[in-house]
């Protein structure tokens, strides 16, 4: 999947999430690009959802997350994230979870979620930027047990044995099961393999589904299908409303989450969510 060459350029990231500060493999850094990555580049799952490939390659994800200003799903915020980090300093591993977020109890799923194990001043850090609705806006000890604060909702993380985690989060009314993972790395091309199945297997969620997240400073903005919603910093829904055509969707894909949809047939891909919001 990777080109260890690949050069990152972290001037063009930084300048686009807004970061101005120290250069180093710090845990001030590390905290400081996992608030603001989530914060400037949306989760979004137009090119699955449009039928269009999915290039996990660096220099690709690069050129669109960055360059080109779009959003993407996890293989490509946490790949963005992975080489800045590396670019920095740090020690990274990666990793592949089972997604149990809204997923029924005892569901057995495929790794198709990519995270990262972040080691900086003797200590390991989960790192993910690329979970949608439920994305980290900081860093999580992993040797730490119960709450751990964010920018928005709570989150931990629960041992399940000796080798497996479970990441968790709070809503405000209760605990929820975002997904699962083992302490084994993944190899870089173990993505290839779960990003072929995410944005191209008809049965994916990311090719039947349309999806934006993005994170502000004290809540979050999601559109799923024709629902575009905004939830407050303890996870509870603050307001509601039904897109009533392709023009408002397009607005809205721009204007609340920062998307560029020129080149994409906006008319299709909202006869294609229209009246779909509710359906998770």
């Amino acid at each position: 999947m990777t080109d260890l060459d690949f050069r990152f350029d972290l001037d063009r990231y930084f300048a686009r999430i807004g970061y101005d500060g120290e250069r180093k493999a710090s845990l001030d850094v590390l905290r400081a690009l996992h608030r603001l990555h989530p914060r400037a580049i949306a989760f979004e799952n137009l090119d699955p959802f449009a039928g269009r490939r999915v290039s996990v390659a660096p220099p690709d994800v690069f050129d669109k997350l960055v360059a080109s200003r779009r959003g993407g799903y996890c293989f490509e915020h946490n790949t963005v994230l992975a080489h800045a980090l590396m670019q920095l300093g740090f020690r990274i591993e990666p990793l592949a979870a089972r997604v149990l977020f809204g997923r029924p109890a005892g569901t057995i799923t495929p790794r198709t979620h990519m995270l990262l194990r972040v080691h900086v001043d003797g200590a390991a850090w989960l790192a993910d930027v690329g979970f949608g609705s439920a994305s980290l806006c900081a860093p999580l000890l992993f040797a730490e047990r119960g709450a751990q604060a964010t920018l928005l909702e709570p989150a931990r993380l629960t041992p399940l044995g000796e080798r497996e985690w479970k990441l968790e989060q709070y809503d405000g009314n209760a605990w929820i099961d975002v997904y699962r993972f083992d302490d084994a790395p993944a190899q870089w091309v173990d993505y290839e393999v779960a990003n072929w199945y995410t944005s191209a297997a008809p049965q994916s969620f990311f090719t039947e589904n349309l999806i934006a997240c993005i994170a502000r400073e004290d809540s979050r903005a999601i559109l799923f299908n024709d629902r575009y919603a905004e939830r407050d910093a303890t996870g509870q829904q603050a307001t509601e409303h039904l897109i009533g055509s392709a023009e408002e969707l397009a607005r809205c894909l721009n204007e609340r989450f920062g998307i560029d949809t020129a080149g994409f047939d906006m008319d299709a891909l909202f006869a294609r969510v229209q009246g779909r919001g509710a359906s998770r």
